[in-house]
């Protein structure tokens, strides 16, 4: 329990590095802070891609994801952290991450399966920036989706990268976790990456960064 607790600890102090450094990044170069936010958004995800492998029970997950959600609440009522609170939009997107780290751990930990944790938390961290990126960022040739008669804050070619990354991210992961590829491989990859885009696309405010990581559970759970 003291190697499991220690771990704990410098996963706290790793992360809050990751944000210290994001900030400085942000005050130096004054880039966007959407650019910043997205930044922060992968790389403290991608630390908690090991996390099945560290933590035996998801209470640890749990005490972490409270600690984190704190940070950003104390922030942002004391208006720090600008790299990651300072945009144009209304979002809880930020208050939602913690908190989908932890479902998507409780629930791989309670099906007794890691790649329900890693998959959904991969896609989560690299296929949800870049589709923001490239959306914000790439204007030539690039319009917003329509719906239903209804205009989408979504772009073609955000969307288009979020469906192609999550597909490759999803094809590899499973080939590694199932060891063969098989057409079951390619099409339970397939539908993961249709799914989450799908969630991604219909999200407002910020709720995408617990639908994606659910739906993607939801569907290796149903297929796997």
């Amino acid at each position: 329990m003291g190697n499991i607790i220690v771990l704990s600890f410098i996963y706290l102090t790793g992360i809050s590095l990751l944000l210290v450094a994001n900030e400085l990044f942000y005050r130096r170069l004054k880039p966007p802070g959407e650019i910043t936010r997205k930044l922060a958004h992968f790389t403290s995800l991608l630390s908690t891609v090991p996390f099945p492998y560290i933590f035996p029970s998801h209470w640890y997950v749990l005490v972490l994801a409270v600690l984190f959600a704190a940070v950003l609440f104390i922030t942002r009522r004391g208006r720090l952290l600008k790299s990651i609170h300072d945009i144009d939009r209304r979002s809880m997107g930020s208050y939602l991450l913690p908190i989908s780290v932890y479902v998507t751990f409780l629930g791989a930990d309670l099906l007794d399966n890691k790649i329900l944790f890693i998959l959904p938390i991969l896609i989560l961290a690299v296929c949800d920036p870049l589709a923001a990126i490239l959306g914000i960022n790439i204007k030539n040739h690039n319009h917003n989706i329509r719906l239903c008669g209804m205009q989408l804050n979504k772009t073609w070619l955000g969307t288009g990268a979020f469906l192609s990354s999550s597909f490759i991210i999803s094809l590899i992961a499973l080939f590694y976790f199932r060891g063969v590829f098989d057409l079951k491989t390619f099409w339970l990859a397939l539908l993961v990456a249709v799914v989450t885009m799908l969630a991604e696309l219909v999200s407002w405010r910020g709720s995408d960064n617990l639908s994606i990581p659910l739906s993607a559970l939801l569907v290796l759970q149903l297929f796997l």
